[in-house]
């Protein structure tokens, strides 16, 4: 069974690292509770993550420039800053495992001779944080359990662990997948991940063998547990569309969308690799961001399909189809220009349900479902503003065919132009569509759709009273072939008009 870890105590409820938070972690049946530990100037262990005291406290300054005294007399809110051994005396004679983490070295061993003098077992204590800490906290104790930070897409080996043989290897949990956990579980190590807060990410670390989740929502996080969540390995399977769980599909792609983000602006490039030439290229972050995306989507939603820019896959009649881009505008991630887009949108029988985009750069996802409008950041957003009748001043968006212009591209330029309208081309299919609902554009045209870089964008665009038209004139979110345009309302049909004339 998974261990739930209760981060820094019970603290969606309690202020994090009290006595409140850490006791309440307890009586819940935490299997494990986190702290953290720092140094006070006159060398007394206190439990607090930050380095200073503002953030929870209200007092700028550093803690490692304060007595224990002067802290000891810091009050907010009824709690207080608690010392190391008060937090032990807490789980004498309980079942709960105590995890102690460092962010700094220099409590190690002087957190250690807090254990060792006290009546808590050493064995119900488990050490994490920083290398040299834990190094040191094994040469002077070698029974005690370490669970080692690993904070790297390489794989494990014998030889990283042999130094310190820890019980766990303790990975931010973007670090992991099933092939991590597999070669963690052949070294003899357990894996534990940090800090998983929805559900539908809970569920897939369970479902992908992780052996310790931590989370600030303890509730949440030992509920799912209950639910015992496997992935579903079987083909997908023919639903009803009353059957879709409309509202799991949109918390599974939201947070998707938002862990995407995370992991764009986090992560260098890595790797890049040519598919069909050099115009068409992959990161080692693009694999990373698909790879996790199916392995959610397999915790969570039994019977969908996926198909993908990089693994692949096709659409089935009578299923949920997912269609995910893992990063829209690959060029320019590679690159380094930021301007990348994360799109997954889920559609039945071509009528698309759920679409996600997130824009990591300027820290916005918006969300879209089908009849209950469009979201930016959880607030509606809509055109109802944008509606004027001009193409005058405004920008109209669209993009190459990888790296070459459509046919009539030129053209089209030229006729924006006649009406002092301003055309740009910015790398991403997926944003070039949205803009039109983010109100950074007029409209936008692209020459082939794929639903697997821009269904999400057309039915945001559309549940925000944008107008979405196929290479016909017809209203069609999800066109068989050719290109699609999305527009204000009131610029759409001048819009299409020009598209259609310089069109072959």
């Amino acid at each position: 069974m998974t261990f739930a870890c209760a981060h820094r105590g019970n603290s969606s409820i309690y202020r994090e690292n009290t006595i409140e938070a850490i006791s309440s972690a307890i009586e819940s049946g935490a299997d494990v509770v986190e702290i953290d530990v720092r140094m006070s100037s006159d060398g007394e262990v206190v439990v607090i993550h930050d380095p200073t005291l503002e953030r929870l406290w209200g007092v700028n300054r550093a803690v490692n420039t304060l007595s224990w005294r002067e802290i000891s007399q810091i009050r907010s809110d009824g709690y207080r800053i608690p010392l190391l051994k008060d937090v032990l005396a807490l789980f004498i004679g309980k079942r709960t495992l105590l995890m102690i983490d460092m962010e700094p070295a220099d409590p190690a061993l002087h957190a250690l001779r807090v254990v060792q003098g006290s009546e808590l077992p050493l064995s119900q204590v488990t050490w994490c944080g920083n290398d040299d800490a834990m190094a040191a906290i094994k040469k002077a104790a070698p029974a005690a359990r370490i669970w080692l930070a690993w904070d790297s897409l390489e794989y494990p080996t014998s030889s990283n662990i042999a130094r310190i043989k820890p019980e766990f290897l303790n990975f931010e949990y973007s670090f992991v997948n099933a092939k991590m956990v597999k070669v963690a579980h052949d070294l003899d190590c357990k894996v534990s991940v940090w800090t998983v807060q929805d559900a539908p990410s809970m569920r897939w670390a369970c479902a992908v063998g992780v052996d310790s989740i931590t989370s600030d929502y303890l509730l949440r996080l030992q509920k799912v547990i209950e639910e015992n969540p496997v992935f579903d390995n079987e083909p997908p399977r023919p639903l009803r569309l009353e059957e879709i769980d409309l509202a799991l599909a949109e918390e599974v792609a939201t947070g998707l969308g938002k862990w995407a983000a995370r992991v764009m602006t986090w992560f260098d490039p890595g790797e890049m690799s040519f598919k069909i030439n050099a115009g068409d290229i992959v990161t080692a972050i693009d694999l990373l961001i698909e790879t996790h995306v199916r392995e959610v989507i397999k915790a969570n939603l039994k019977g969908h399909n996926l198909v993908g820019e990089e693994f692949g896959g096709k659409a089935i009649s009578g299923v949920p189809n997912w269609f995910l881009d893992p990063i829209d505008g690959t060029t320019n991630f590679a690159n380094r220009v930021p301007w990348t887009s994360f799109s997954l949108a889920m559609a039945f029988e071509a009528k698309p349900l759920v679409g996600v985009v997130a824009h990591p750069w300027i820290d916005r996802v918006y969300t879209a479902v089908s009849s209950k409008g469009a979201r930016c950041n959880g607030k509606l957003i809509s055109l109802e503003n944008e509606t004027g009748t001009s193409l005058s001043s405004r920008i109209v968006s669209t993009e190459l065919m990888a790296y070459e212009p459509w046919p009539g591209m030129d053209r089209f330029l030229d006729e924006l132009a006649e009406r002092y309208c301003t055309m740009r081309i910015m790398g991403s299919g997926t944003l070039t569509l949205l803009g039109v609902a983010a109100n950074q554009s007029v409209g936008s045209v692209i020459s082939e759709f794929s639903p697997i870089d821009h269904l999400a964008a057309v039915l945001i665009v559309s549940e925000s009273g944008g107008v979405v038209f196929n290479h016909a004139g017809e209203v069609d979110l999800f066109p068989s072939e050719g290109g699609i345009l999305c527009a204000a309302p009131g610029v759409a049909k001048e819009l299409y008009e020009i598209w259609r004339k310089v069109s072959p």
